[in-house]
């Protein structure tokens, strides 16, 4: 008896084992993905200030139009970014840890003393 007990311990260890491995793997998931979202929002927040200051620039030194082409362009990538932004954002948001993990972990000591559902 003491062999079986031992055994399904060993087993349920690795199993949770295996659950937060899981679990870890899909938060870094997440993280990775937010995080390269945000690092394009940067780049475009680096372009609309080039993309405005080459507008401005082009704008008052030659009065005929040519700098509303860099500033349709910077406007885009201000669009981009923004959208980059809330989608990075949306991402992290998404990064939970291991809470199933740690819920079934919870029950081992319950389990152990026969009294898997107490908890």
């Amino acid at each position: 008896m003491l062999t079986d007990i031992s055994s399904d311990l060993s087993t349920l260890v690795r199993q949770e084992i295996e659950l937060a491995k899981a679990e870890l793997r899909q938060s870094a998931s997440n993280a990775g993905k937010g995080a390269g979202m945000f690092a394009g929002a940067g780049v475009s927040g680096h372009m609309v200030l080039l993309f405005l200051s080459i507008a401005l620039w082009w704008g008052l030194g030659d009065k005929t139009g040519h700098g509303w082409s860099a500033l349709i362009v910077a406007l885009i990538w201000a669009v981009i970014g923004a959208v980059l932004a809330v989608m990075g954002k949306k991402e992290i948001k998404q990064v939970q840890g291991t809470p199933k993990t740690a819920e079934t972990v919870k029950k081992i000591p319950s389990a152990v003393a026969g009294h898997e559902e107490t908890r």
